[in-house]
């Protein structure tokens, strides 16, 4: 978990109908992303199962992990890498006793309350935004560029930075310290997923490399 860098989010509301969310997994790990999440909230469960399972044998053999959004229980059912969680979701505690400790938990977090917290009740890592406005999370105030800062100086587990992230304001992230990103809207209808994917892998590791 402490070398993870690019974090993708495969959110089916925002993809087109003509999107291949499979498709679209494969070129994101083929350009190097570290972890991968499905985020599918108005899927039915069977439908999460069967498209999870197709994820999982494409992470098979290669070092992306795979992580379900919400679902504890189909992240259990799938053997995934683990769950991330929001605020409203099953309380970490809870979702520990059912994945165990070998599995990882996320969390996000919108204030450094909230991820102070996160790190008190055992979470892995947390997610910290809408650092830029986002569509995915309109009801969400941005949090601007200063909260990265806060959070690196009083947390100490892992945190990725997200919401309304992309090449061209991915350096403002970098310098006020973040380490790790997670995307979205940056890859999904992009029509150079791989390529775009990979940019954002080798920024990041050069960034880690000062």
């Amino acid at each position: 978990m402490r070398n993870f860098r690019l974090y993708i989010i495969l959110d089916t509301d925002i993809c087109a109908e003509q999107v291949d969310i499979l498709e679209l997994a494969q070129e994101a790990i083929a350009g190097g992303c570290d972890i991968i999440q499905l985020r599918a909230k108005n899927w039915s469960a069977r439908k999460i199962l069967e498209i999870g399972q197709k994820i999982k044998k494409l992470v098979a053999g290669k070092k992306t992990l795979f992580i379900i959004n919400d679902r504890a229980d189909l992240a259990c059912a799938l053997a995934a890498d683990g769950v991330h969680l929001g605020q409203d979701d099953l309380p970490v505690k809870a979702a520990r006793r059912m994945l165990g400790q070998g599995k990882i938990i996320g969390l996000s977090t919108h204030s450094l309350e909230q991820a102070q917290k996160a790190e008190q009740q055992g979470a892995d890592y947390l997610a910290i935004g809408p650092i830029f406005a986002t569509s995915t999370k309109p009801k969400l105030k941005p949090l601007g560029l200063e909260i990265i800062s806060k959070i690196k100086a009083r947390v100490k587990i892992p945190f990725v930075v997200i919401g309304g992230i992309n090449l061209n304001n991915l350096d403002k992230i970098l310098v006020q310290g973040a380490e790790r990103i997670a995307i979205c809207q940056a890859i999904i209808g992009n029509k150079e997923v791989l390529s775009t994917t990979a940019e954002f892998a080798q920024r990041l590791r050069q960034r880690a490399k000062r």
